[in-house]
């Protein structure tokens, strides 16, 4: 059993930028992909970005590309979302979730995840 717990969310600013960490409970973390997902009010829960487990690649939503940056740390069994340049449009509670899959398609998908951590919210005023 793998528990996630979310934190660094809060307001800020358009422009402004935010660093989330997601720790995980177990032994078994650097054997899951990690990714983050969001969801706004009113819409469904959108990819954000992942990590694999077994070949380390990163994959990006188009809308995030060039201003997120996840990363893992396996030693503290933790993964993060370093977010700049923020928009009022990445305004939503951030998941991070914990899949046993590695494929590049699969890892973009929430249904490939096992496991959720309860969110944290994040919002960019203008």
């Amino acid at each position: 059993q793998v528990q996630l717990v979310e934190s660094g969310g809060g307001l800020v600013q358009a422009g402004g930028s935010l660093r989330l960490s997601c720790v995980a409970s177990g032994r078994t973390f650097s054997r899951y992909s990690m990714g983050w997902f969001r969801q706004a009010p009113g819409k469904e829960r959108e990819f954000v970005a992942t990590i694999s487990w077994s070949t380390g690649s990163i994959s990006y939503a188009d809308s995030v590309l060039g201003r997120f940056t996840i990363s893992r740390d396996n030693a503290k069994n933790t993964v993060y979302l370093q977010m700049n340049s923020l928009k009022p449009g990445d305004t939503a509670v951030y998941y991070c979730g914990a899949s046993p899959g590695s494929s590049w398609y699969s890892i973009r998908s929430s249904s490939s995840y096992e496991h959720w951590g309860q969110g944290t919210q994040v919002t960019v005023s203008s």
